[in-house]
């Protein structure tokens, strides 16, 4: 099964160190999930292709939606790759970067940054005017366009200022130099157009048959490497087991031990916290006995001195109405 070509994401760039003291800066390049979405044939379209979808999506409209409903999703980008052997696919199929090997020649396409309207000097790196002899607004001017009697005109496709960017870029000639199948990455020798999370074709110029070096550090570690286990697990694991049966003994002995003391004090909890509680409706009630009778007490010295106090009123009434 050979596909000349997938759909992939440009990552972002990092460093490769080889065992020879050779560093390599590589730009990382998402190839998939890729997913069969539609098989060309000789007989119905008049050449033998295979188109995959990349980049799932919830939102397609109606004729699109109708086109991907066999292949069991709704996909972003549609390309056509062309194939050895169109009985190796079949719609639905996910592809991964398991199609390339380290060592292949590959070319990329995309979309290059888009940098808005430039000048002639950032756009196609011109020199500019000079900077004396009075040339004060010529120092990033483009110069001459064209003579003017003949031809009288400014000639087609004069490199002059405008639209910098945003167009279809091919870099040929990349190596692999890392393939990732656990997570479709592939480590490309060199720069690759476009931004990061650019959407890039990744198109096989030259399988590489010989078997290519591998790097001796990189920030995308194998599965081989993860699944191994490290000198330190290993001393734990060995630890823990020893360790085990030491563990085991003192649970059993722990429950004989343990249960008495929890019983004692659930026991006196109760029995302390039982006579507290009469005590203290008891001193209530003494309490309010109490306040009762000072209170009745209260009432009655003031009932005994307010009587002196009408009589005295009724005898200053009696000596006035004398």
């Amino acid at each position: 099964m050979t596909i000349q070509g997938l759909i992939g994401r440009k990552v972002g760039m990092t460093t490769l160190y080889w065992e020879d003291g050779r560093v390599d800066g590589v730009t990382l390049v998402e190839v998939g999930p890729c997913v069969v979405t539609q098989i060309r044939t000789q007989a119905r379209d008049g050449y033998e292709a295979v188109q995959v979808g990349f980049q799932e999506t919830r939102r397609v409209n109606k004729p699109a939606a109708g086109h991907l409903e066999r292949s069991g999703g709704r996909y972003r980008h549609l390309q056509e790759f062309q194939v050895d052997e169109l009985s190796d696919f079949e719609v639905g199929q996910s592809l991964g970067a398991d199609v390339f090997h380290a060592g292949d020649k590959v070319s990329v396409r995309g979309v290059s940054k888009g940098r808005g309207f430039a000048g002639g000097v950032k756009r196609y790196g011109f020199k500019g005017g000079p900077k004396t002899h009075g040339q004060s607004d010529r120092h990033r001017s483009v110069g001459s366009i064209g003579a003017g009697t003949s031809p009288g005109r400014v000639w087609k496709g004069t490199r002059m200022a405008g639209h910098m960017g945003a167009r279809n870029v091919t870099s040929s000639g990349l190596k692999i130099a890392l393939v990732d199948d656990a997570r479709n990455i592939l480590a490309l020798t060199g720069s690759v157009p476009g931004p990061k999370n650019g959407i890039v074709r990744v198109q096989l110029q030259e399988r590489n048959e010989s078997e290519a070096p591998t790097p001796l550090f990189t920030v995308l570690p194998t599965d081989a490497v993860e699944d191994q286990p490290t000198e330190d697990e290993t001393v734990d694991e060995i630890a823990v087991d020893e360790e085990a049966p030491a563990d085991e003994a003192p649970e059993s002995e722990a429950p004989d031990e343990e249960p008495e003391p929890e019983a004692e004090t659930e026991v006196d909890a109760p029995a302390d916290e039982a006579p507290e509680e009469p005590e203290t409706e008891a001193e209530a009630e003494v309490d309010a006995q109490a306040d009762g009778e000072i209170s009745d007490d209260d009432s009655e010295a003031e009932a005994e001195e307010e009587p002196p106090v009408d009589d005295d009123t009724s005898d200053d009434g009696e000596k006035a109405s004398s």
